[in-house]
């Protein structure tokens, strides 16, 4: 389990790589949109919220990259990206089953993996309660 934990920002960072990814959706919104959920959006609307959607998950894996390298900001860091995940989650398997065969899908299954990773780091790596912050 130490060495987990003691190898724990190499996993942080994988994570935080495959989550900038989605800064494509910046870049790029209709090659996202096809490629994630097979359909596109017309519009000037859906060109900000494609855009916007995509800096903000784009965000999260710089949050998760920093969170790697500087030790004092990874549980916040875990913690939020990985309740983003998990609404991602959510909002795909409750309202969203026939965008499953899409990257949303990969995503899903990808996310699923990093939030197991998060918690049992974040289970791991908590300080005990006999240590005291002197």
């Amino acid at each position: 389990m130490h060495f987990f934990v003691s190898k724990f920002k190499w996993i942080m960072l994988f994570s935080g790589l495959l989550t900038c990814s989605m800064l494509l959706a910046l870049i790029s919104p209709q090659t996202s949109l096809k490629s994630n959920f097979g359909e596109t959006m017309e519009g000037p609307l859906a060109e900000i919220i494609v855009r916007n959607w995509g800096a903000l998950i784009g965000l999260m894996g710089i949050m998760l990259i920093y969170g790697a390298f500087v030790a004092r900001v990874r549980r916040f860091a875990l913690v939020i990206a990985g309740m983003s995940k998990a609404v991602f989650i959510i909002l795909i398997l409750s309202l969203g089953n026939q965008y499953r065969g899409f990257g949303a899908g990969t995503a899903i299954i990808v996310d699923s993996i990093m939030i197991v990773l998060f918690i049992t780091y974040l289970l791991l790596s908590r300080p005990s309660k006999f240590t005291t912050n002197s």
